[in-house]
């Protein structure tokens, strides 16, 4: 099943008040990191709304990546925040977690 300790989970969250937006920034984010981590064996699972996908509402969507992290793998991330972080996406809010406690 690949869980921990065996092997790493990571969120990527995204929050926002707009629907469209939230959906084409977590696209976005999945497509670049299916290019970048093409090499790395990882699951790269498909951007869907949260269990719990709306508080005080604003939306909420999320990646999940399963597999070891690599020095690869920190460095596509923190690239792929830096890129977000550039565009000043003031309207979607995006926070990576590794190894969360609560999944929802």
């Amino acid at each position: 099943m690949k869980y921990p300790p065996f092997c790493d989970i990571i969120l990527v969250n995204f929050d926002s008040l707009s629907k469209n937006e939230i959906i084409e920034k977590s696209q976005w984010v999945y497509e670049y990191l299916q290019n970048n981590l093409k090499n790395e064996k990882i699951q790269i699972y498909k951007p869907m709304p949260s269990p719990i996908d709306k508080i005080q509402n604003r939306l909420r969507y999320r990646i999940i990546i399963k597999g070891n992290m690599t020095e690869k793998i920190n460095e596509t991330l923190n690239s792929c925040l830096k890129e977000i972080y550039q565009k000043d996406l003031k309207n979607v809010r995006v926070s990576i977690d590794v190894n969360p406690n609560n999944m929802i």
